[in-house]
């Protein structure tokens, strides 16, 4: 796995972890403010792009989380979604990548299952471009003691 797409995971991580902004009830510094620098990592812009982040929550004991990441031309698509199972600290997280997508919305999500909704990008003959909604069924079969699996499924339903 890249180093880029191990900064993104981490970045998902702290997302889904992230209880949310806090309210400023008046705060007042209690000294001088430290001057920050932008980050030119190359590895942080990355990590800005993590969009969305969902914990799914029926998969045993395993650490499950379907994320997305902004890139490439957002009238064409460009939220890259992916499918991450945490394998352990030494070897970090085994991705999925699940396709391009304007938007994706969990309907349902069962053991081995997760059920997506996506709006998607299209270009006819004339090179317009439109959109169309379609279901993804994304599956796996969990190993022994909700192992990662080694590969996932991903089929249009009706």
């Amino acid at each position: 796995m890249s180093h880029r797409l191990k900064l993104a995971l981490a970045v998902a991580a702290a997302l889904v972890s992230s209880p949310g902004p806090a309210q400023d009830h008046g705060a007042a510094a209690a000294g001088p403010a430290a001057t920050v620098q932008p980050d030119d990592d190359d590895y942080a812009q990355d990590a800005a792009s993590v969009t969305d982040v969902h914990l799914l929550r029926r998969q045993g004991q395993a650490s499950v989380r379907i994320f997305g990441t902004a890139g490439g031309d957002p009238a064409m698509n460009g939220l890259n979604c992916y499918l991450s199972f945490y394998v352990s600290p030494q070897d970090g997280w085994r991705v999925f990548r699940i396709g391009d997508f304007l938007t994706y919305h969990i309907l349902s999500e069962s053991r081995g299952r997760v059920l997506l909704e996506v709006r998607e990008s299209d270009m006819n003959d004339r090179g317009e471009i439109g959109e169309h909604v379609r279901r993804l069924l994304v599956s796996w079969t969990p190993g022994p003691g909700d192992e990662a699996p080694a590969s996932i499924g991903v089929a249009t339903v009706r």
